[in-house]
């Protein structure tokens, strides 16, 4: 039941990142059009040239569209297998997803990549977890109103190791134990929260990559800690 509610509350998160993706160029379309239709109503016609270039703006737009719903349709689709893959590229895609939901709210997203290690196993399962971590820490910011909100990504090698840490400036958990956070239907006060992500999180990594996700308070924030060995 739990996997299904997480399922369930992932595909709601990822509505929501579509339509923050799909927003902006909606409005460019839109306004395209109006272009169009402002030279027609007071121009009286529109030249070849100018109507090949509109067209050539609307068939970019809507081709950004078209690879939105791909990227997203390839996330929730069922691995089949394990493959080997660099942590960028992972962080890239989970960044992809939420990037416009961050900028929106004017949160800054600083990324780190002191190291870029590779790794084996199913990839868009490591995207989820980030994106999962991500939308939390969104959520923290939004949720205390911080002025300057800020989420720091950064990713090193240690050992035989690939660390990722995501920082934000909430100003931390005070929840005691902090592990707290990890457990079944925690949600913080966060609006319309299942309070799923995190614990689920936590399983994906744990059970499914040998790894550990870890949370302490940082210096400005909460920060959650991605190891996972290398093979």
């Amino acid at each position: 039941m739990l996997f299904q509610q997480s399922k369930m509350a992932s595909m709601g998160e990822m509505i929501g990142n579509i339509a923050h993706q799909w927003r902006q160029p909606l409005m460019e379309l839109s306004s395209i059009f109006m272009l169009i239709q402002s030279r027609i109503e007071y121009e009286g016609k529109i030249s070849n040239t100018e109507l090949l270039k509109q067209i050539g703006k609307s068939e970019e737009i809507t081709s950004y569209m078209s690879q939105t719903i791909e990227d997203f349709r390839n996330f929730f689709a069922k691995e089949k297998k394990k493959e080997e893959y660099r942590l960028s590229k992972q962080i890239s895609l989970s960044v992809s997803m939420v990037n416009n939901s961050l900028k929106q709210n004017n949160i800054k997203l600083e990324i780190l990549l002191h190291k870029n290690p590779k790794h084996y196993g199913y990839k868009n399962e490591y995207a989820q977890v980030l994106i999962n971590i991500l939308n939390n820490a969104r959520d923290a910011l939004l949720l205390k109103n911080i002025e300057n909100p800020k989420i720091t990504l950064a990713v090193d090698k240690i050992d035989n190791f690939s660390i990722l840490t995501v920082e934000d400036n909430a100003g931390g958990i005070t929840i005691k134990p902090i592990e707290k956070v990890f457990e079944p239907f925690f949600t913080l006060d966060k609006k319309d929260g299942t309070g799923i992500g995190l614990f689920m999180s936590k399983l994906i990594v744990e059970n499914n990559m040998n790894g550990k996700l870890l949370v302490e308070n940082g210096k400005y924030g909460a920060k959650f800690i991605i190891k996972i060995p290398l093979y």
